[in-house]
This record gives structure tokens, C-alpha cells and sequence, in this order.
């Protein structure tokens, strides 16, 4: 893991941490870029969902970057409801691309930021898709899209925060169904679940 810096976003510079693989040498097979939950929430990219995410890739050899949207810790901008948050997204995904040319990118998204990489998915070339407890109750997903990139949707069966019955029926109704998880007793936050988070994004959703 790199310590935190600043790079180019469309409203200021945008916090971020850039977790690396150990010992992998180049080219690798691809980069990540992790969203994190709602800006005014509490949401950050400390966020141990989050973090879990991007580890998961790193050890697959995937070079992942986490970012602050616009408004949160050292990024600057304010809250834009996750249009803004979706050019922050672009700037973080060129940014990286700029390191790894050619790399195909893995985006993922937990919670406000499944929102948010779900409507950036095409507009930043996305490879792979990874939405974790998306809040399709809260916000507006649109109606079903084809999604012609392999993509996994990852639920908790006892999240208090988005309705995992909206969930299933927003997963079944896209035209090419994610590869789709619910974790039984699993909270919106995975407490004490992170490690089985972890597996089904190692069995279903990485390589």
C-alpha cells in the first residue's frame, strides 16, 4: 500500500491510496478501482468493506486504487448526489490507466459507490463489474440495461440499509443477470463477514 496522495479530479485534487502487489512483476493482468459508500455518511476510502475489496484484488495481482470522492477527507469539491462522483470516478480510473496502459480495469463499488460505478461502468471502459449491497431502493438505477461485461452482485441476506428483496428482484430483472451472492445474516456492513465477502469475490467474482 502506497500512504495517501493527491491526484487531478474535475472539482480539485482527490485523496487516494494505491495498493500494490508484492513481488508481481509487469504487465499485471489488471488495475482496480474501488468506490466507497455515501459521502455524508460516513463513507470513505478507509471504509473496511471497501479496503476488503481492493486486498482481494491486490492479491490476485490486480494494482487497485481507492479514492475519496469530492468532499470527503483531503479531496476537495463538495457532495454532487453521484453525478459529480461519477467524474471523480473517470479522473481516478485515467489516472491509474495512465500507470497500467492497457491493463483492463476491474471497478467495483460498495453501497452509494455501487451507484456510482453502475452509471460510470461504460463511460470509463470498465472490464469487470463488482456492485456490493447496491442501493437500487435509494437511488435511481434506471430500468434494466444489458451489461455485456461479466459482472457480480453481492448482497447480505440481513442488510438494514438496502432492501435485499429489491436487490434480487433488480438482479433478475436485467437482461444478463449478474453472477449474484447473498450472504445468509450478513448486515450492509459485513460485520464478521468480511473474510466470506472475501471468498465470494475470489470465487465468483476476480479471476
Amino acid at each position: 500500500m502506497t500512504a495517501p496522495f493527491t491526484l487531478p479530479g474535475p472539482e480539485g485534487r482527490l485523496e487516494a491510496v494505491l495498493d500494490l502487489p508484492e513481488d508481481s512483476p509487469p504487465p499485471p493482468p489488471a488495475i482496480g478501482v474501488v468506490c466507497h459508500p455515501h459521502s455524508l455518511h460516513g463513507g470513505s476510502l478507509d471504509n473496511k468493506v471497501v479496503w476488503m475489496i481492493a486486498r482481494t484484488y491486490v492479491a490476485q495481482g490486480v494494482p487497485t486504487l481507492r479514492f475519496n470522492f469530492r468532499g470527503v477527507g483531503r479531496s476537495e469539491g463538495e457532495y454532487d448526489q453521484g453525478r459529480g462522483e461519477q467524474a471523480d470516478l473517470a479522473a481516478a480510473a485515467g489516472w491509474l490507466r495512465e500507470r497500467f496502459p492497457g491493463a483492463p480495469l476491474w471497478l467495483a463499488g460498495f453501497s452509494f459507490g455501487s451507484f456510482v460505478a453502475w452509471q460510470a461502468r461504460a463511460a470509463v471502459q470498465a472490464a469487470r463489474l463488482l456492485l456490493v449491497a447496491p442501493p437500487v431502493d435509494l437511488f435511481d438505477f434506471g430500468p434494466p440495461q444489458p451489461v455485456e461485461i461479466p459482472w457480480c452482485v453481492i448482497q447480505g441476506s440481513d442488510d438494514e440499509i438496502v432492501s435485499p428483496a429489491a436487490v434480487r428482484e433488480w438482479v433478475a430483472a436485467q437482461p444478463n443477470p449478474p453472477h449474484y451472492r447473498e450472504l445468509a445474516g450478513a448486515g450492509h456492513f459485513f460485520h464478521g463477514r468480511l473474510n466470506d465477502l472475501r471468498r465470494e469475490i475470489e470465487s465468483g467474482c476476480g479471476a
